[in-house]
């Protein structure tokens, strides 16, 4: 990979005095964007019923939604940056009002897929171009540390408060209105986008990659597919390796005519640098470890300790409080300290709270044992959050700010998509093979106890390999940061 890329001398700019009030507008997206991939988890049981989903399939209402989500980014990256990034970020709030109306008035399995699928399509011009946006808005180093740290605050803490508010909702309303909550949110950020954003867009060539959108998108849903059917068939299944294997070799060819492309839908130039390729690789090991951990302790709150969804969600608020706090204290860290090592202390946080998940048992109390893991891994993951938004987009230049963060996006997704299907399967072995030692006729609360611990060791590992990537490729200093003060963006 190639080091720092030489950026032009910093020239004097006049920050846009409506700076922090566009910030609160893409605050508001992007909570509404996180809250999605964790908000029906809760309700999953009520939409069940409700809707008569067998358990083979109860898995589309959230794989039909990051399968959209996962395959499309890059082109939705490409998109906003050619269209303007505030067209398609209002195009974006818009099309995915409306596709929560419809899934929220579902009256079949298959509407309901098709709505989640619709949500997943119209987030995926909404993300890469509410982050892209904070790149070409925020001009000083400074400043734009304090913009990812309340971005990188809503990334980590909104899963949580997606728990809490599906909890909320399911048990006072309905499983309904975890879709339909996010029309008034929607309608609030477009409101607040029109005064308040500035439209910006790449200059220059900004022909499309037809090809490369192709083979891209069909390979990662390929690959996201195959993924999600090992919660079903398994790793070997056929269907899985089918699919796996199909989506790889999509991504193959994709990346030769990426690298043949005069006007390339991902410039491999965005990857070879070693910092940004540091920081795409590290968000992608992030989003399998931690996706895991929502997972196995949400089943152990309901199915160990006899919870109910609201004070299931409610438990995970401590873990927001910590990476809204440490979030805050990135962004103050980030310009003195520079991301290398102020990354490699969350890391180091979150390890060390994944591994003292490992000694659960079934008796554990809340307070006593898991409470202070929580608190460990969010106050790392705060710290972790906010240094990687910064370097995904470093020096990455205005033409390309809306594609970059989709990689970004696209890394996250992805790797939670891998976390959940294989900590999951990983988790569900081990409680077999607990429950057949021991000679027991159903799985107990010790043996699915067996299957999360297992998965919380794997988390931590998987964890620790994404700190050794961080701390050997990431070499940028706070006066890399601080050279980077200058106008990125064409605004109008």
């Amino acid at each position: 990979m190639a080091t720092l890329e030489t950026q032009p001398a910093p020239t004097a700019v006049v920050p846009d005095p409506r700076r922090w009030k566009a910030l609160l507008v893409i605050a508001i997206a992007q909570l509404m964007v996180v809250l999605d991939a964790s908000i029906v988890n809760i309700a999953l049981p009520s939409i069940q019923a409700d809707l008569g989903i067998s358990d083979a399939n109860r898995q589309w209402v959230v794989t039909a939604y990051t399968l959209a989500f996962g395959g499309l980014l890059l082109l939705g990256g490409r998109i906003a940056d050619f269209q303007g990034r505030k067209r398609m970020f209002v195009i974006g709030l818009a099309g995915f009002a409306a596709a929560s109306f419809l899934g929220g008035i579902s009256q079949s399995a298959e509407m309901l897929y098709g709505a989640r699928a619709l949500q997943g399509m119209f987030a995926a011009l909404l993300a890469p171009a509410a982050l892209a946006l904070i790149t070409v808005t925020f001009t000083d180093s400074k400043e734009r540390a304090k913009a990812f740290g309340v971005f990188g605050a809503i990334s980590g803490g909104g899963a949580a408060i997606g728990l809490v508010m599906g909890g909320v909702l399911t048990e006072f309303l309905s499983w309904h209105w975890t879709l339909l909550v996010n029309i008034p949110i929607a309608a609030i950020a477009i409101a607040l986008a029109v005064p308040f954003v500035k439209e910006s867009r790449a200059t220059g060539d900004t022909t499309y990659d037809i090809p490369g959108a192709i083979f891209a998108t069909t390979g990662l849903v390929s690959l996201v597919y195959g993924i999600t059917q090992a919660n079903s068939v398994g790793w070997n299944g056929t269907s899985t390796l089918v699919f796996m294997g199909l989506g790889l070799l999509l991504l193959a060819v994709f990346l030769v005519i990426e690298s043949r492309s005069t006007h390339p839908l991902l410039p491999l130039r965005i990857l070879e640098n070693r910092n940004r390729g540091g920081a795409y690789l590290a968000a992608f090991f992030v989003g399998i470890g931690l996706f895991a951990m929502f997972l196995f302790l949400t089943y152990f709150f309901q199915a160990v300790l006899g919870y109910t969804p609201l004070q299931s969600g409610l438990l995970f608020l401590p873990f927001s409080a910590g990476v809204i706090l440490s979030a805050g204290l990135a962004s103050q860290l980030l310009p003195r300290f520079g991301p290398r090592w102020v990354t490699a202390t969350g890391f180091a946080m979150a390890i060390t709270g994944m591994f003292l998940l490992t000694r659960m048992t079934s008796t554990s109390g809340y307070v006593s044992d898991i409470l202070p893991s929580l608190i460990i891994i969010s106050l790392g993951m705060g710290l972790i959050f906010v240094p990687l938004s910064a370097v995904s987009l470093f020096a990455i230049g205005n033409h390309d700010a809306g594609v970059a963060s989709a990689v970004l996006n696209t890394s996250q997704q992805i790797g939670g998509s891998i976390g959940i299907a294989f900590l999951n399967t990983i988790a569900a072995s081990a409680t077999t093979a607990f429950v057949v030692a021991n000679n027991l006729q159903q799985p107990t609360p010790d043996a699915l106890v067996a299957g999360f611990t297992r998965g919380f060791a794997w988390g931590a590992a998987i964890l620790a390999v994404a700190a050794i990537i961080w701390v050997a490729l990431v070499t940028m200093s706070k006066k890399d940061m601080a050279a980077n003060d200058s106008p990125t963006a064409h605004v109008g």
